[in-house]
């Protein structure tokens, strides 16, 4: 049962995080506008695509998980 409660509360910081995130988004600089997100715009038609900002957040989330897994090896 313990191992249960670790995992629950990691996944409420994880919820807390994201929370943070979304509340804050609009305000932390050039996320979304990042060289590399492609934005086309037509006439009745626009494709928007984050791929600079997609492989910046899935390097900072692959750091913060080889830390977590780093220290629980400890």
């Amino acid at each position: 049962m313990a191992g249960l409660g670790k995992i629950l509360i990691l996944l409420g910081g994880v919820l807390v995080i994201v929370g943070l995130v979304l509340v804050l988004s609009p305000r932390i600089p050039y996320i979304g506008r990042l060289p590399g997100d492609f934005h086309i715009k037509r006439d009745n038609f626009e494709f928007y695509f984050p791929l600079a900002t997609s492989i910046l957040l899935s390097v900072l989330v692959s750091g913060i998980l080889w830390v977590i897994s780093y220290f629980d090896k400890k």
